[in-house]
C-alpha cells in the first residue's frame, strides 16, 4: 500500500518557506501543531496564537482568546509587522457553547484577519480552515448574508433570529457555511497588495476534537466517518495548507479546496444521480 503519512517524507528539499514568518492559530494541537512542524520542515518561522501554552515548533508564541475582541486587538498590537502569511485554523467545536462557536470559527476568525492585514507583506497568503460541514451553504444564505457585519456583541440575538444552536453541530455547520462564503467574496479585497484570501475544507480528521462531532451527530457521524477508506489525520491537511502559503499559489483567490479523501465527491454524486 502506498506511503501516504507525509510525516515520514522528507520535506525539507526546496525549503518551500524559507525565511517566511506565518502566523497560526490554533498551533498548540491537531491541525494547528501539524502545519507549525511542516513549516519549519520547509525553512518557514512560526509565530503561534492559541489559548494554550505550548513550546513544539513555535518561534513565538502568544496566548490569545479569539473569542473576544479587546484580546484580539491587543494580540494584533503585539504582533510585528512584516508577516508573509497567516493561517487561521484555531476553531471550537459544536459542543462547546454556541455563541463561543460563532465567535471563534467565524466572526473572531473574520475581525482578527481584517486587523493583520496592515501587519501582513505584500503578495502574503491568508489561509482559512473551514470545513466539509460547509458544503451546503446555498441552502443558508439568508442568514450568512446577515451575519456579514455580525458583532460580537449581537451574537446571541443573531442565534435567536437564525435558530442557530448546537442542535445537530448546526452552529458549527453554520460557522464554515459562513467561512466559505466570506472567503470567497474576499477573492479580490486586497488584491491591490497582491494579497490573496483562500480556503481549505477537510473532511473529518483525527484531531482531539473529532469525539465531539462523533457525540453531537450521533449516527450521522458514524455513517460519514465509514464512507471514506479511512479517516483522515493532521498531516493530510497541513501539506495542503503550507503548499496554499507558498509562492507556488498567487493566483489561487476565493478558493475552497475540498480535502476530504472523496466525500464531496460522494455528496455531489447522491445529489446529482450520476
Amino acid at each position: 500500500m502506498t506511503d501516504t503519512n507525509w510525516a515520514n517524507r522528507d520535506w525539507t528539499y526546496g525549503k518551500l518557506l524559507r525565511n517566511k514568518v506565518i502566523v497560526v492559530t490554533g498551533v498548540s494541537s491537531g491541525i494547528g501543531r501539524e502545519t507549525a512542524s511542516l513549516i519549519k520542515q520547509l525553512g518557514g518561522d512560526v509565530i503561534g496564537v492559541d489559548r494554550n501554552k505550548t513550546e513544539d515548533f513555535v518561534d513565538e508564541l502568544y496566548l490569545a482568546d479569539m473569542s473576544d475582541r479587546r484580546t484580539i486587538q491587543a494580540l494584533v498590537k503585539a504582533l510585528p509587522d512584516g508577516i508573509d502569511g497567516l493561517a487561521n485554523i484555531a476553531g471550537l467545536p459544536p459542543t462547546a457553547p454556541a455563541d463561543l462557536v460563532l465567535k471563534v470559527n467565524l466572526v473572531g476568525l473574520k475581525y482578527f484577519t481584517e486587523l493583520m492585514i496592515p501587519k501582513l507583506k505584500d503578495n502574503a497568503s491568508i489561509v482559512n480552515l473551514a470545513s466539509l460541514a460547509g458544503f451546503g451553504w446555498q441552502q443558508s444564505m439568508p442568514a450568512i448574508k446577515a451575519s456579514e457585519h455580525l458583532e460580537f456583541e449581537d451574537v446571541e440575538r443573531f442565534m435567536q433570529d437564525y435558530k442557530i444552536s448546537n442542535e445537530g453541530g448546526r452552529s458549527y455547520f453554520f460557522s464554515k457555511e459562513a467561512l466559505v462564503v466570506w472567503t470567497m467574496k474576499n477573492r479580490w479585497t486586497w488584491r491591490d497588495r497582491g494579497i490573496r484570501l483562500n480556503a481549505i475544507s477537510p473532511g473529518p480528521v483525527e484531531t482531539p476534537i473529532l469525539q465531539d462531532f462523533a457525540k453531537t451527530l450521533g449516527k450521522r457521524a458514524e455513517e460519514d466517518l465509514n464512507l471514506n477508506d479511512r479517516i483522515g489525520r493532521p498531516d493530510d491537511v497541513a501539506p495542503v495548507v503550507c503548499f496554499m502559503l507558498s509562492d507556488m499559489t498567487h493566483w489561487f483567490r476565493g478558493t475552497n479546496l475540498m480535502l476530504d479523501g472523496g466525500m464531496s465527491g460522494h455528496i455531489y454524486q447522491n445529489m446529482h444521480n450520476f
